[in-house]
């Protein structure tokens, strides 16, 4: 009988340490996983994840302590961004950030069940990855990159009032970039601007259709894209040769060579896809039901050197606001 007891005594023992094992009182309870998924280095990319390992730390997740983010970059090869990004998800991805819309869509593609966050999509709609962007009725929301466009025009022709013919150039694989020359276009026939389109399909057209271009328009207007962007300098080349000012919608772009601009702040909206990230880590937001965010006006980006090699008059009233509510390079 007392070997019974005995018996029983240590299968309750068992038992009962089994329990609170699973109970997760012996337990840590398992760190998240943020997985973070670009498509390429460029000024601009890199600030939004620095912000949104920011947003991340402002809402209480420290990447190393309480939280572990998983970045992946696809070195501007897209062929990347699905082994990527079933990386991402078979390592138990809490939430999916993606930085461009190729590498959001990479993720839409793997998973329907993980919550993504939009990092710098200009239209999510558009790109197929949401229903709605006031009801995304999915996994998946975010933060939108649309630039202020008409702000953007206003500026253009402050710097140069005798504009006559304007030139866009984009990306036509870039979603982001073809969103906002179709507005741009629209814009522009709106207040009477003589615009000029020309697109390239990769970073290697660049030289050849920017000279071309350079010989036909007063002036450049780049939407938010991300292959001219990494490939700034060879714009900026050309445009130097023929003295002609590019006005870019990104504030690192200016910086690369560009003349003015109002700016989507690239850190502060990695700052709020971050902090955006994390609220759905606490439960506190659903993606189906929040709305994709934006910012709505742009901040004033001067490159004051650039301006004053190309002879250009610069408007006080945007020189001001710069200096006090943005940024000048000198």
């Amino acid at each position: 009988m007392k070997r019974m007891y005995a018996f029983i005594a240590i299968i309750l023992i068992f038992l009962g340490f089994a329990y609170f094992k699973e109970g997760g009182l012996v337990t840590k309870e398992k760190t998240p996983t943020v997985g973070i998924l670009t498509l390429m280095h460029q000024p601009a990319l890199d600030q939004i994840h620095k912000g949104v390992v920011a947003g991340l730390a402002k809402e209480g997740y420290h990447d190393g302590k309480n939280i572990k983010i998983d970045y992946q970059n696809a070195q501007g090869d897209q062929s990347n961004l699905k082994t990527m990004s079933s990386k991402l998800v078979n390592n138990n991805s809490n939430v999916l950030v993606g930085i461009t819309t190729p590498a959001a869509q990479a993720l839409a593609n793997t998973t329907t069940k993980i919550p993504i966050v939009l990092g710098a999509v200009t239209d999510p709609k558009s790109a197929g990855l949401v229903k709605d962007n006031k009801h995304p009725g999915g996994n998946i929301s975010g933060v939108s990159d649309q630039a202020p466009l008409e702000e953007q025009l206003e500026l253009i022709q402050s710097f140069m009032p005798n504009l006559k013919t304007l030139g866009i150039i984009y990306t036509s694989s870039d979603n982001s970039a073809v969103t906002e020359e179709k507005k741009f276009v629209q814009l522009c026939k709106e207040k009477h601007v003589n615009l000029k389109t020309y697109s390239i399909s990769n970073s290697n057209d660049l030289n050849q259709v920017s000279q071309e271009m350079m010989t036909q328009v007063d002036a450049v207007f780049v939407p938010t894209d991300n292959t001219i962007a990494g490939a700034m300098q060879t714009l900026v080349k050309n445009a130097d040769a023929a003295r002609k000012p590019i006005f870019p919608t990104v504030d690192t772009m200016v910086k690369d060579g560009g003349v003015a601009t109002y700016s989507v702040n690239q850190y502060k909206l990695g700052v709020q896809s971050g902090e955006l990230a994390g609220q759905i880590l606490k439960g506190k937001k659903k993606t189906a039901t929040t709305p994709i965010q934006y910012i709505r006006h742009g901040e004033p980006t001067l490159n004051l050197k650039q301006a004053r090699k190309l002879g250009l008059h610069i408007p006080a009233s945007f020189l001001r606001d710069a200096q006090k509510n943005g940024e000048v390079f000198k």
